[in-house]
């Protein structure tokens, strides 16, 4: 069955909101981890515009379970994570106009910078995941980087407007999880999955680790961090 990667970074951005301490990420963390999560997410922007350095120090420290960072390729943020040494990185794609990272890395079109920081990454001792769209194209070009896992991007199936659109969107993340377990990779999935629509994609075959965050946040501020995390554990499995 899927294991759940928790996402904290949304209780970073209502901290930044008002500029204080409150709520702090780290105690998110542990409510999740006590709650059955299996790895804590966290993304380390360019801009710092939500999860702060210190914070990423302070969750290697006392994250029970796994690491997972999120981050670009940028040198300094390379820098900083084989430092740091999370269990495991994650490599999107990021803009600054974003709200949230919206479609996967194009590591066929950035083979070369990718494959780097992956060697730079591995050699620290960290599994690098690559956050790709669905398509063949992306899996092959993420052997080619020496990467272990990926991370298929669901927003197609997550996003779609009608129930034919999202049996093609479940189709397509079906046989690229296929493929890309037969190419020896670990696959994972993430991006607009909630309460709704998440057991459709923890049904298919080979999916190791689903990782979440804004839906559980949400649900959180009606029911709280650990029943949310809870109740998301329980759809997963």
């Amino acid at each position: 069955m899927p294991k759940l990667g928790v996402n904290i970074d949304h209780i970073a951005t209502l901290r930044e909101a008002r500029g204080g301490d409150e709520p702090d990420p780290i105690e998110a963390a542990r409510i999740c981890e006590e709650a059955g999560c299996d790895s804590i997410v966290c993304h380390l922007r360019e801009d710092r515009r939500h999860i702060r350095d210190e914070d990423v120090v302070t969750l290697r420290e006392i994250v029970k379970t796994r690491l997972n960072l999120e981050m670009s390729a940028a040198k300094d943020i390379v820098r900083f994570a084989c430092k740091v040494k999370p269990d495991q990185a994650t490599l999107v794609p990021e803009r600054r106009q974003e709200v949230t990272t919206e479609g996967g890395l194009d590591v066929k079109k950035n083979l070369k910078t990718i494959r780097s920081v992956v060697s730079a990454l591995e050699s620290r001792g960290i599994e690098v995941s690559l956050f790709i769209n669905p398509v063949k194209a992306q899996i092959d070009a993420s052997v080619d980087s020496g990467a272990k896992i990926i991370e298929l991007h669901t927003g197609r199936y997550a996003n779609a407007s009608s129930a034919a659109a999202k049996r093609r969107g479940l189709d397509v993340l079906r046989r690229a999880a296929a493929y890309a377990l037969s190419l020896g990779l670990e696959v994972n999935a993430g991006h607009g999955l909630n309460y709704d629509n998440v057991k459709n994609v923890a049904a298919i075959e080979g999916i190791a680790e689903l990782n979440i965050g804004h839906s559980i946040i949400s649900r959180a501020v009606f029911s709280g961090l650990g029943r949310a995390t809870e109740e998301m554990l329980g759809l997963v499995r």
